[in-house]
């Protein structure tokens, strides 16, 4: 039936309500965003021309720090790699500084073997909160779709991000075509951050593997991931029961809601407000076409998100 007909037989939850606590200072952040100064920084500057190359080969014009400058202005702004250029041009002679502009062919050149820095590793342990989205490659297979109709499938690729559940930033990231399996991306997750307290995900993360993954790095740490409605107990439950055996017979005693609420599950809707953030922010599409400069943009839009959220980030409390 359909959802009006249904709806005076639904249960209805009453919608939150809350209150931002820091508005001024949240405000002033969300200013910040969009200032150049925030983006094009005096360290670029004064690191713009690369250093000498003492190896055989040609000389580069710009150094890595000056591509990613580029690179990030292009992805705040959401520009093509020639309005990118433009905006380069236009800062750098409003500045009055004798700096050559990269053109939009270096920069998509450059951006193939891009190192670009990663957020650091944290020293204590954190919960990290995993899960995973699919982002739209854009090209001639869409231009084909839109004029031909239907005639091929739409590619994507798979963006897999964990999240600290408390700062909010996201710590590790990985790329993929879209027939990987979630499960097979912990371990390169897991390699991209420090100790871990907790590792909580959606149900498409119960297996075997996940687990075996985590115990091998992190053997204390809590694995929160919700046992499948067919799931067994293991054979030594009586024994010595296992974190999912655990999981079980708590569901077993309060329900589903219950053991969400007990095992600090909930905590997972950080990392699909950090997915929704990424999508609103950087945008739902790669533009890149190759392997290594789609590596490259999804590297910098996280440290793009990650520092906009060091500007500042909201503090709720909730009223209803």
């Amino acid at each position: 039936m359909p959802f009006k007909v249904n709806a005076d037989r639904r249960h209805h939850i009453p919608k939150q309500q809350h209150r931002v606590t820091n508005w001024s200072e949240y405000d002033a952040a969300l200013r910040q965003r969009g200032s150049l100064t925030i983006w094009f920084t005096d360290e670029a500057i004064a690191a713009w021309r690369a250093e000498p190359r003492t190896t055989r080969g040609g000389q580069p014009h710009y150094s890595a720090l000056a591509i990613t400058t580029a690179l990030t202005l292009r992805a705040v702004f959401r520009l093509p790699l020639r309005q990118t250029e433009g905006l380069i041009g236009s800062v750098i002679g409003l500045l009055g500084l004798d700096l050559a502009v990269p053109d939009h062919s270096t920069l998509s050149r450059r951006a193939e073997t891009l190192a670009v820095v990663r957020p650091p590793s944290n020293a204590e342990p954190i919960h990290l909160l995993v899960d995973s989205t699919g982002l739209k490659l854009c090209g001639a297979g869409e231009w084909l779709l839109e004029k031909h109709g239907a005639s091929r499938r739409r590619s994507w690729r798979k963006l897999h991000i964990g999240v600290d559940a408390g700062s909010g930033q996201i710590v590790a990231a990985a790329l993929t075509t879209n027939d990987v399996d979630d499960a097979t991306q912990v371990g390169t997750l897991l390699d991209q951050v420090g100790p871990i307290a907790s590792f909580t995900a959606d149900g498409a993360y119960d297996q075997d593997g996940v687990y075996g993954e985590i115990a091998e790095r992190h053997p204390d740490a809590a694995v929160i991931v919700p046992p499948r409605s067919s799931a067994v107990p293991s054979k030594t439950v009586e024994t010595a029961p296992t974190q999912r055996d655990r999981h079980l017979q708590l569901i077993a005693e309060r329900g589903r809601m219950g053991w969400q609420k007990a095992s600090g599950y909930n905590l997972r809707a950080l990392v699909e407000a950090d997915i929704s953030r990424w999508k609103r922010v950087i945008g739902g599409a790669l533009h890149s076409q190759t392997d290594g400069r789609q590596a490259t943009e999804v590297a910098i839009a996280v440290n793009v998100l990650n520092r906009m959220l060091e500007l500042g980030r909201p503090n709720y409390v909730r009223i209803i």
